[in-house]
């Protein structure tokens, strides 16, 4: 019998509801059917935590004495871009420190950016704001040098345009005869590691792969505290090739969260520092996935030996953007330790905690079990294969003249 968002928030507020998490809803499915499972359950969580780059925080730092309209702002020695209005600032997670060394002497350590600025504002600390500005009339103040923390602003959002990725590449340097250094770690030359980044089977996007329940308005777990999607992320791509089940065999959906920073926690949002690569930051995001019929309790009993991700090198193709993927693995296999493309064994390294996905599907389920969490019913759903959205590539075009 299918169920309702209202039905099911109906008995999460009475505590009555069933909540199970998405590794325990395998078992579930496999011993009572799907059909079975949906009876039984209403709720099914997921968990994710890993360097998710397009992440940053819009920060209102309240108005000066006497008023200041900022033009160019750093949080400490963080750029940070002041184009919203007056004293309102948006930083990028992966914005460097001004002054940084980089990649000049390679490869760069990349010790401190925007993410980390998130983070201690996250742990309570005071970091330090400096402003210009060109003065006005109304806003007559050109310099501002002051300590500011999370407690003294207006309101400190975390702002992620894109997030949550449904699945994703399998990193390998095929063809370089060094070591290179990416966004998914350092890649030894001939094959010698894989890196890749998912939770798999308790990933949120691949427990409701046709986003039947996922959209703007969806409730979720955010960095410790509650957040909620806001759109389908940037580089949503839901039109590639998927299994019969649904399941992408590529990067496919993403999410755009949001949700405030006081409430957060630094065990679920944490700066990373790439080596030869720059500054991101580690996101947990935990998603409900109510179980409305059958169909929903299929989705989520997925497995890692269901899913399939593509092994790109990263030395050319994905650099060069081209080339196809050298082969598909699953997601048991990387966690085994050991992929084999032809005849070579290659180790694997995860850059995604899948003991943090866990912890965040669990306090998810316990804080939906003690009724506090609710489910919100998306106005509008994320949008799936047939809907025209795409990543698209950049056209070159010679500039008008």
């Amino acid at each position: 019998m299918a169920k309702t968002f209202e039905e099911i928030n109906e008995k999460i507020r009475q505590k009555k509801a069933v909540v199970v998490t998405a590794e325990e809803m395998i078992g579930i499915v496999a011993d009572k059917g799907a059909k079975g499972a949906a009876d039984q359950v209403d709720v099914v969580t997921t968990g994710t935590f890993g360097p998710m780059c397009s992440s940053g925080a819009l920060l209102s730092v309240g108005h000066t004495t006497p008023r200041m309209k900022m033009q160019r702002a750093w949080v400490n020695d963080v750029p940070a871009y002041c184009g919203v209005a007056a004293v309102d600032l948006y930083i990028g997670a992966t914005e460097l420190a001004q002054n940084d060394p980089e990649n000049k002497v390679f490869p760069g350590e990349f010790k401190y950016g925007g993410a980390h600025v998130i983070e201690d504002l996250v742990r309570g600390a005071d970091v330090t704001l400096r402003a210009e500005a060109y003065g006005t009339d109304c806003y007559p103040r050109k310099e501002l040098e002051t300590l500011i923390n999370l407690k003294d602003m207006n309101n400190a959002v975390l702002l992620n345009p894109r997030n949550a990725y449904q699945n994703y590449n399998v990193a390998v340097n095929a063809t370089a005869s060094r070591p290179i250094y990416t966004y998914l770690g350092v890649l030894r030359p001939r094959l010698a590691n894989a890196n890749y980044c998912s939770a798999g089977q308790l990933s949120p996007l691949l427990n409701d792969p046709l986003y039947r329940t996922i959209g703007i308005g969806t409730r979720i777990f955010l960095g410790g505290g509650v957040g909620y999607v806001y759109y389908h992320g940037t580089q949503h791509d839901p039109s590639g090739p998927r299994t019969d089940a649904g399941v992408p065999l590529g990067g496919a959906g993403t999410l755009a969260v949001t949700g405030e920073l006081d409430g957060m926690n630094a065990d679920f949002l944490r700066a990373v520092s790439i080596t030869g690569y720059g500054v991101s930051i580690s996101v947990g995001i935990g998603v409900p996935i109510p179980i409305l019929d059958e169909e929903m309790a299929q989705f989520t009993a997925v497995k890692d030996s269901d899913i399939k991700a593509p092994v790109v090198d990263y030395a050319e193709d994905y650099s060069n953007n081209a080339g196809k993927p050298l082969a598909h693995v699953t997601y048991a296999e990387l966690k085994s330790g050991t992929i084999e493309i032809g005849d070579k064994k290659i180790r694997t390294a995860s850059l995604s905690s899948y003991a943090k996905a866990r912890k965040i599907a669990t306090v998810l389920k316990q804080w939906i079990q003690n009724g506090t969490f609710t489910l919100g019913q998306p106005v509008a759903l994320l949008p799936g294969k047939e809907s025209g959205v795409s990543t698209g590539l950049l056209t070159h075009r010679p500039a008008n003249k």
